[in-house]
């Protein structure tokens, strides 16, 4: 005799795929250009307190030293349940895993395009976080003006099909 499915508990959330925390602020600094997603070597209790949703990229970067990459300015707040004997540095610097051919094309371009590389996104794979990092060029101050425009149109448009069916 079959076993009934069982059924996840209420406001339990899904592992895999959900998002942690996105850079927002990067969408609208950078043109991002190339994508890659990345491992994330974590403590115990930075994954306890993402699990939680405790995490932001506002200020985050990727920096490239001595062939590894790592994840700067990134804020983990540690739960205020965490046990006392870690230490909790909520912006430490974070290794990032990457395979050496991705390493090696990210930091070069950083190093002769002018390219930065930032985080964008932060999220659940599996039982896995991961990170996406992004190469990033600067925009000017008439180039986010123009792309609020383009939403503004882009919203306007969508407010008037609405409206007209």
């Amino acid at each position: 005799m079959n076993k009934p499915a069982k059924l996840p508990k209420a406001g339990a959330k899904k592992a895999s795929g959900g998002t942690i925390a996105l850079n927002k602020r990067a969408r609208h600094d950078y043109h991002l250009e190339e994508r890659l997603e990345a491992g994330l070597a974590l403590e115990g209790w930075e994954v306890k307190s993402l699990r939680a949703g405790k995490a932001q990229l506002v200020d985050s970067y990727v920096l490239f030293k001595d062939g590894e990459a790592f994840l700067l300015g990134a804020l983990i707040t540690p739960l205020a349940s965490a046990s006392t004997h870690f230490v909790t540095d909520p912006t430490r610097t974070r290794k990032l895993l990457l395979n050496r051919r991705e390493l090696n094309r990210f930091a070069g371009a950083v190093q002769q395009k002018g390219y930065t590389c930032v985080a964008t996104a932060l999220y659940w794979k599996h039982h896995r976080v991961k990170c996406e990092i992004a190469l990033a060029k600067g925009k000017a101050l008439h180039d986010k003006r123009e792309t609020e425009k383009a939403r503004d149109w882009q919203r306007q448009k969508q407010r008037m099909m609405r409206h007209s069916v």
